[in-house]
This record gives C-alpha cells, structure tokens and sequence, in this order.
C-alpha cells in the first residue's frame, strides 16, 4: 500500500486542544476508519500498575476516526512478548497527513495479557467538565472495550 511506512507524528491534546505529548511513529497499516503506528516508548523505564514500561518498548497503536478510544499494544524491547494494552478514552482521532492528534479524555484501561485489567483516573475524568454527549460516547467507549475484554477480542482491535 503506498500509504504504508509513512512516518507520523503523534500529538496528544488535552480538553482545552493544548498538546500535552508528541513522538514520532510511523504508520504500518491505513484502513477506512484508521491507522497502525508502530512508536517505541520514549521516556525513562517506568513501574506502571504492575509492569513496567521501559525506554523503547514497541508499541502498536491503533488510532480510529469513528471511535471514542484507542489502543497501544505494549511489547517488551528485548523479547517482543505483549505486556499489555492501555487504552486511552478520547475523542476520535484527527487523522491528516504526517499527522495523527486526539484529545485525552483521561480515562483509561490497562489490559493484562491474561485478561485481567485496571480501569483508571476515573476521578480525573469526573473532573474534566465534559458535555452530557461526550461523557456519554466516553462511558460506552469504556464499556465497549471491557466488553472485548471479556470476549477476548481486545488483540483483533489492534491487528
């Protein structure tokens, strides 16, 4: 596909549209509704709720123009083993070129790799002041992926 390995710049933005976070990745898959980046973890090794995220970790990020959510598949630097997935609550994704933006809705959820998971910042997320709209696309975006959770397809979201 001629849109394949292009590389991207990924830019978070918090409720306001203020960037909070970017990093460059580059896109490995490009269908209707998104995109694959694979980014490595560009920050020092971090314990996180049980594992830890370490400076170049391979991440694969599933970005989506018609979801309230996305999805990093975190595999470890030395073994490529999964270590998890963190799923982000945000507003669809911009999605133009050489470019990949989404609005953090805080809210997030940790997937292990044998199906337990840790929902969090919930109170971060109570806080931010969102429109009755937004908080709702934003709690049947959680549901949705707890629902793949228990049906084990979280993994097929991100392929």
């Amino acid at each position: 596909m001629p849109h394949e390995d292009q590389n991207v710049l990924v830019i978070k933005l918090n409720t306001r549209r203020e960037e909070t976070w970017r990093y460059e990745g580059r896109i490995v898959a490009r269908g209707e509704s998104g995109v694959l980046i694979e980014a490595f973890f560009n920050r020092d090794d971090l314990p996180f709720h049980g594992i830890t995220l370490q400076s170049n970790d391979r991440f694969l990020e599933r970005y989506f123009k018609d979801r309230w959510y996305n999805i990093f598949e975190i595999h470890d630097r030395t073994d490529n083993r999964i270590k998890g997935w963190y799923c982000n609550i945000t507003k669809p994704a911009e999605i133009t070129p050489g470019k990949v933006a989404y609005v953090d809705l805080a809210l997030d959820l940790l997937v292990y790799p044998n199906g337990d998971y840790l929902i969090l910042d919930e109170e971060e997320f109570q806080q931010l002041g969102l429109n009755d709209g937004e908080r709702e696309n934003a709690e049947r975006a959680l549901e949705a992926l707890i629902q793949c959770v228990i049906e084990d397809k979280l993994p097929n979201l991100v392929a």
